[in-house]
């Protein structure tokens, strides 16, 4: 483990690429939580009835 292996956070510093072992830096306030938005359900309307004749 060293230079050569890419798994490795030396490894990547190395070679200059980035991933899991050295992801770049991120705010603090959204690296533990992934903030996701919902939308509420749209409420679907009953068609309306067709008179009879």
């Amino acid at each position: 483990m060293g230079k050569g292996d890419r798994k490795t956070r030396r490894g990547k510093t190395y070679r200059g690429s980035y991933g899991n072992t050295r992801a770049h830096s991120v705010s603090p306030a959204v690296v533990g939580a992934k903030q996701t938005v919902t939308k509420p359900a749209a409420a679907k309307k009953a068609a309306p009835k067709k008179k009879s004749a």
